[in-house]
């Protein structure tokens, strides 16, 4: 027992270095141990938070594909019931309209609006699609909803369109009840007003009644609706008839352009191009 305390002193320098340093490489160990479960538990979560992230933007551009898909069905079923209701409302044209809009919603091109110009007066949209998708000036601007304006400018991939929110458009609308025939016009201000002009004071219009694009237009397919009259102010020879616009241009993310098919002879009469047969 003796031999073995005087040992201990001896060596208890080294004993408690011994002791200090088995004591060191535990903590050393668990402390190792710590560090790889915590490593593990961040790799977990990191590939967690990116499978996560791959997941969601599958879904939207899944999202994307469906709303596409829903937006072309939409216009499909609009040129089906567009002709038949011009039909109805006109007997006698109905062979030729239900034509005219079976050729006129044939080819129609999905676009989005990549940038917009909003101001009291003129307004402007621009779409990605130009000419390499078939897109040309004149075409009519679309959505589910109704009439957005008409392509005034078109490069390689891009078109500038003017939608009817500008003081330089006009169209052509009838009232989808009365009959009463106006044009379209946007005097400034809100973007969700216009007003039609040239409306006799003895028009049966009322308030509520649709206006919708007629066959007169040059360039609007007929039957679009453009808006609903909200109220109606008589003058002296004409009334002052105020619309509710039927899109809504500040949620307008996505438009249709249809192709239109124009009677050239129609267009070079309207424009005086052809010569009048009485003279000598």
């Amino acid at each position: 027992m003796k031999k073995f305390f005087g040992f201990f002193f001896r060596n208890n320098s080294w004993l408690l270095l011994i002791a200090l340093s088995a004591i060191s490489l535990g903590f050393i160990k668990m402390e190792q141990e710590d560090v790889v479960q915590r490593l593990n538990n961040a790799g977990t979560g990191f590939r967690a938070a990116i499978a996560s992230k791959i997941a969601s933007y599958s879904y939207l551009i899944g999202l994307k594909n469906e709303n596409d898909r829903l937006l072309e069905t939409n216009i499909a079923l609009i040129g089906r019931i567009l002709s038949t209701e011009n039909a109805i409302r006109n007997e006698a044209d109905r062979s030729r309209i239900l034509s005219q809009k079976a050729e006129s919603l044939k080819s129609f091109t999905l676009a989005r609006v990549v940038d917009r110009q909003f101001s009291s007066r003129e307004n402007m949209l621009l779409i990605d699609g130009g000419r390499s998708r078939g897109i040309r000036t004149d075409m009519t601007v679309m959505t589910p909803r109704g009439l957005v304006g008409r392509v005034v400018a078109v490069s390689e991939h891009y078109a500038k369109v003017m939608p009817l929110i500008h003081i330089d458009f006009r169209a052509s609308v009838v009232s989808s009840e009365s009959g009463t025939m106006g044009v379209l016009a946007w005097k400034g201000g809100r973007e969700d007003m216009a007003t039609v002009d040239h409306v006799p004071i003895s028009s049966s219009l009322k308030t509520g009644e649709e206006m919708l694009t007629t066959n007169f237009s040059t360039f609007a397919v007929p039957g679009l609706p453009v808006g609903r009259v909200v109220s109606i102010k008589q003058g002296a020879l004409f009334s002052t008839v105020t619309i509710r616009l039927a899109v809504d241009f500040a949620s307008l993310n996505h438009v249709v352009v249809v192709s239109l098919n124009r009677d050239p002879e129609k267009l070079r009469l309207l424009e005086g191009k052809i010569e009048s047969g009485t003279g000598r």
